[in-house]
């Protein structure tokens, strides 16, 4: 069922009953029975509203009860409620928010009700969740070497004029990635520039040499470097010229299976620090691939207890530093620390170690650790370390292969590919950013926080000659500031002539979520407790637009001109009458025919006492409570195909407090049918 309800159920608490005030001497504060009954709890039944926050749609996501229910048909979906924040068509909120309700609100009993606020994307397709979950692919050396070039020895890492990537990816993929996975985003080297392989005669090109820049960096400055790839970690890499060696921070979105060890790079970029250690800021460098060698690694100075206190202690922004460490191996789910025997303030920690890295180390073992000390962490506590041995074993294996005859430069390049039809073919209605459109874009990493303020401009620029209505699926990394994770996300942007206009679908919508026989459920029927008892300004909300009403439309057609005279049905205090028995001092029904005699003779003249109270009950469910509850609620508007109640559960008082419910059936736009009235529930 896809319909919408809007509604705000608890907008009269907001109202402020208009209530006269009452002394000690109140009539009512002298019946029977009531001082016993005030404030006495009833049930642990409430009516509740709610407005999810982002950190709910993710629980809806990873929620197991959700993940079973969505199966692997629709587990792409499911995990783009987390990512989109809001639900969809295949993922809709009365199917998968019970789970959340029943985790938030499990101590409400039977008949609570949930007005939950929330976001959906409407006539959004199905494809752009299993996009945005699609499976990610960098092109290797091998499939560079065999399927791209054929040859072991002339080659180069990338796609140059001569082979290009779209002659070669549908055939990588077919034997990298599985049918199952629907998309692919996949990353790959292009080359503008032909390599020439073997001896040719002529002038040959220089032999390329390390530079002697990074000796001499310093903060906030540029650096022009030639420097080799000498380590690596999951959010970037170290790089040694014949001066120093230094982190090429890329962060989170980093694929560190994209760089080798090895490697020769000509690096442009900018000089940053962080926690006491320089680095190259990454993201908005410029990076050039132009060979491979074989690394050899300086002496690793032997760092005791004494010596790592003092490492961490340091207070300037420093390069990398080649060191050793021995000690026991504290491994968690999040981080690799070591404690080094003597040191009283710092610990070594492997920094942002890959899956290969971290499973070579054992909690509790005494482990040798070599690699460069980039940074200090968590004040002095932790010296961080990019490792690149593991009690003497390399953590990441030199190049194979010797470099190409000639090298080219390297520009790194992303493409969405889709199975369709038996093979994978290029998605030609996708976009997704190449890792130098962030770049351009100004951020400092290859991500972004702020798409809708950036990608209109990106697409005009991309796409100066789009006609109007023209549709873009635009695939970008995200990150997610709360959940500390990068991501893919895919949004539709359509062209109106002059902009590019995000089309998210989203609208947000109140339904009510009811519990029922324990099970949290989606149920449009409002079910709206009234708690009995003074200073319960809600119900009061209700009783005294009662009281209000017949005073307006039956005293004062009988010549009553105050609502406090006393003459008619309402008492001289105002907040209660005996025409429907509201009273909005007590908050419920009082339906005593004797009391009501005693108030207005005269209304009830030749009646017994239980014809008085069958009259109030009478009054007070058909005509005077439709008349309230049709304005409170004046918003409250049918939906076609189905028919759903406003339940009311209320308190009357016959000498004792009993409970009592009133069922109505929406009509129309503020219309309230009675359906049904037990008066004295057990």
């Amino acid at each position: 069922m896809n319909t919408k309800i809007f509604f705000s159920l608890m907008a009269a608490a907001a109202v402020s009953a208009t209530l006269n005030g009452c002394d000690d001497n109140a009539w009512n504060d002298k019946l029977d029975g009531f001082k016993d009954k005030e404030n006495e709890p009833l049930t642990e039944v409430q009516t509740i509203e709610y407005t999810m926050t982002d950190a709910d749609y993710a629980s809806v996501s990873s929620n197991k009860t959700n993940q079973a229910l969505a199966g692997e048909d629709l587990a792409n979906a499911l995990a783009n409620v987390g990512k989109q924040k809001c639900f969809s068509e295949q993922i809709p909120a009365e199917d998968y928010a019970p789970a959340l309700l029943a985790s938030k609100y499990y101590y409400l009993d039977n008949g609570s009700a949930v007005n939950l606020t929330y976001r959906q994307s409407v006539g959004l397709p199905a494809y752009l969740a299993d996009a945005a979950a699609a499976e990610l692919y960098t092109v290797t050396e091998d499939d560079y070497k065999n399927t791209v070039w054929e040859s072991a020895e002339d080659y180069v890492n990338g796609f140059a004029p001569s082979k290009p990537a779209s002659r070669y990816l549908s055939r990588i993929l077919a034997a990298n990635v599985s049918d199952d996975a629907g998309y692919c985003i996949v990353s790959y080297n292009q080359s503008n520039q032909e390599p020439v392989f073997g001896n040719i005669g002529g002038e040959q090109p220089q032999p390329w040499k390390p530079g002697n820049t990074i000796g001499q960096a310093t903060l906030n400055a540029d650096i022009e470097a030639q420097a080799v790839v000498t380590g690596i970690c999951a959010q970037g890499y170290i790089v040694t010229d014949a001066s120093g060696s230094i982190l090429v921070y890329m962060g989170s979105s980093f694929d560190a299976s994209s760089v080798q060890i090895g490697q020769q790079l000509n690096i442009t970029g900018v000089i940053g620090a962080y926690n006491k250690g320089l680095q190259i800021t990454g993201s908005s460098a410029t990076v050039e691939v132009v060979g491979t060698q074989k690394v050899t690694y300086p002496t690793a100075e032997v760092v005791n207890g004494a010596k790592l206190d003092e490492l961490g202690a340091r207070t300037d922004n420093e390069l990398a530093k080649y060191i050793t460490i021995t000690g026991k191996a504290v491994v968690t789910e999040k981080n690799i620390n070591i404690e080094v025997d003597g040191a009283a303030t710092t610990k070594g920690s492997v920094y942002q170690g890959t899956p290969a890295q971290k499973a070579l180390f054992t909690d509790g073992a005494t482990v040798t650790v070599t690699g460069w000390f980039i940074a200090v962490a968590g004040g002095n506590r932790y010296a961080n370390m990019v490792v690149t041995a593991v009690d003497g074993k390399p953590v990441a294996a030199a190049p194979r292969h010797r470099a190409a005859a000639v090298e080219v430069p390297m520009t790194a390049h992303n493409a969405v590919y889709t199975y369709t039809d038996g093979r994978w073919s290029e998605a030609t209605d996708f976009v997704v950013l190449q890792p130098g459109d962030y770049t351009d874009m100004g951020q400092k990493y290859q991500n972004l926080t702020n798409a809708n303020q950036l990608l209109p401009t990106y697409l005009k620029q991309k796409f100066p000659y789009a006609a109007a209505e023209a549709v873009k699926n635009v695939l970008y990394l995200y990150y997610n500031s709360s959940s500390k994770e990068t991501y893919y996300i895919c949004d539709q942007y359509v062209y109106n002539g002059s902009e590019w206009t995000l089309n998210n679908g989203i609208e947000t919508v109140t339904r009510q979520f009811v519990k029922n026989a324990g099970k949290w459920m989606y149920d449009p029927s409002v079910v709206i407790t009234l708690p009995s008892g003074r200073n319960q300004a809600f119900s009061a909300t209700y009783y005294q637009a009662c009281v209000d009403w017949v005073y307006e439309n039956i005293c004062v057609p009988l010549g009553d001109t105050s609502i406090t005279s006393g003459l008619f049905y309402v008492s001289k205090y105002g907040n209660n009458d005996y025409y429907s028995g509201a009273s909005a001092y007590q908050n419920n029904v009082d339906i005593r025919g004797a009391s009501a005699r005693e108030q207005y003779a005269a209304g009830f003249e030749g009646m017994t006492d239980d014809q008085i109270s069958e009259l109030i009950k009478k009054r007070f469910f058909e005509e005077v409570f439709p008349a309230v509850i049709s304005k409170i609620h004046a918003d409250v508007e049918p939906i076609p195909g189905l028919d759903y109640t406003y339940t009311f559960n209320f308190y009357a008082y016959n000498g004792s407090t009993i409970a009592c419910q009133a069922v109505y059936k929406v009509v129309g736009k503020g219309q309230f049918e009675p359906v049904k009235c037990v008066w004295g529930i057990e």
